[in-house]
């Protein structure tokens, strides 16, 4: 199913399977109830965790988004996400893990996607009126959310550094302390401004005077509103003890923390909020080089973001016209393992632009279209140079000062590229029924 709608991005089922057989099947398979997202994306979960055991640094990333199907009346059993009006899932992305490839001389790392080591999706639903708390179903707090997954990685193995980043949802006790405990390292946002272990001082008055360490740039995605940019930033650092929370059952212990404030200086006007980070980490922070390379690491986090694009820009999943909230769940969980085959193709292109692209493994039908419309291109066909042609055919131009295609550009051009292949399919079948 996952190959037939990574083959067909339509957004709907009966584009996607065009035999009537496998259409059938695909809709029977939806309508199973007791089947859980769990027990879909449970392999992949597993065979992404086995590699993340290989040599190496990999950045784990947590992020949640909302799925919106609140133009979709004819399911009724969908929860409530954002201001309370729309209707649909939460996603929570738990861990999309990346693989570090090398640095660039910024000390930017060159990532590529491993692949989701745990996903939670959820129907949420508001009190009914006149419900009163006691009530109500039980619902994970926030705290175990978020380590939800960590408690089933247990600690790194030899020669492989886990690095969890976060954004400000993620600053709560208990996951710090759990990472603590099964010697991950951690990137965290700040969000509280908290105490000082034994001081009446806070997190943001200290680190604000600690000394400037140096300046770099960081680029900035576009945003809904905002377009890309690179800000250039003032680098601070300070190792600090912050006092624990109380908790039922008393204080809680203090703990130990690198702090770094990284602050925008000379935005121009224009700019509606300059950047300003404060990151809690667990990595040494010793050296200017080290110091860059936590900053390009956090920086890194907005590709869970850009998975999400993948997600819904490019599997289209929203504008499924399925009847039943299980029969989407069921449906999402296979597409959000489609988008994160999506995602890595991107990565590649970026990480390995000039690492041979084998026939055998993309298609040599595809290439040989790619070939027919644009030529093959000197030294062969490579990660970055496919990329291209792909968005090509979505109707990417290409220029030298353009810059990378967007999801559904990659995703039209992907379809197109497809359908040409069914038709040369096609044709060859028929050729060989004439003799």
């Amino acid at each position: 199913m996952a190959t037939n709608l990574a083959k067909n991005p339509s957004g709907t089922l009966p584009q996607a399977f065009r035999e009537w057989a496998e259409l059938k099947g695909a809709y029977r398979f939806l309508d199973q109830p007791k089947v859980t997202y769990e027990q879909i994306q449970t392999p992949h979960w597993e065979r992404s965790r086995a590699e993340c055991c290989q040599p190496g640094e990999y950045l784990v990333v947590e992020n949640t988004t909302g799925l919106d199907f609140t133009g979709h009346p004819a399911a009724p059993d969908l929860g409530v996400i954002g201001d309370g009006r729309g209707r649909g899932f939460h996603v929570h992305s738990s861990s999309l893990a990346l693989r570090v490839e090398g640095w660039t001389a910024e000390q930017r790392p060159e990532v590529t996607v491993v692949g989701l080591v745990g996903q939670q999706c959820s129907c949420p639903r508001p009190p009914l009126k006149g419900e009163k708390r006691s009530q109500r179903p039980y619902r994970r707090r926030q705290s175990e959310r978020w380590a939800i997954e960590l408690l089933t990685m247990d600690k790194p193995p030899a020669a492989c550094r886990w690095i969890y980043i976060a954004d400000r949802e993620s600053d709560i006790y208990e996951p710090i302390q759990q990472l603590k405990r099964q010697e991950w390292d951690f990137i965290i946002r700040s969000c509280q401004d908290r105490r000082l272990g034994g001081k009446r001082r806070h997190l943001r008055e200290a680190i604000a005077k600690a000394p400037i360490q140096g300046g770099i740039n960081v680029e900035l995605r576009a945003r809904p509103g905002r377009a890309a940019r690179t800000a250039i930033v003032e680098v601070r650092s300070q190792t600090m003890s912050l006092a624990g929370p109380w908790r039922p059952g008393g204080r809680q212990p203090d703990f130990t923390v690198n702090v770094i404030d990284v602050s925008e200086v000379n935005a121009s006007a224009d700019v509606a909020e300059p950047l300003h980070w404060i990151l809690l980490t667990s990595l040494p922070c010793c050296t200017w080089i080290e110091l860059q390379q936590v900053v390009g690491r956090y920086a890194s986090r907005w590709l869970v973001e850009e998975y999400h694009k993948a997600v819904k820009s490019g599997t289209t999943v929203e504008e499924s016209q399925l009847e039943r909230g299980y029969r989407l769940e069921t449906l999402i969980a296979i597409l959000a393992i489609v988008a994160v085959r999506l995602l890595n193709t991107k990565l590649l292109a970026r990480a390995k632009p000039d690492e041979p692209v084998k026939a055998s493994e993309f298609g040599p039908e595809a290439l040989a279209i790619l070939k027919a419309n644009y030529g093959e291109p000197n030294g062969g066909w490579t990660n970055a140079s496919l990329f291209v042609a792909i968005a090509r055919l979505g109707g990417f131009l290409a220029r030298r000062h353009d810059g990378m295609p967007g999801w559904q550009t990659i995703w039209r051009g992907r379809h197109r590229l497809m359908t040409m292949c069914q038709g040369l399919d096609i044709l060859n079948q028929a050729a060989k029924r004439c003799g």
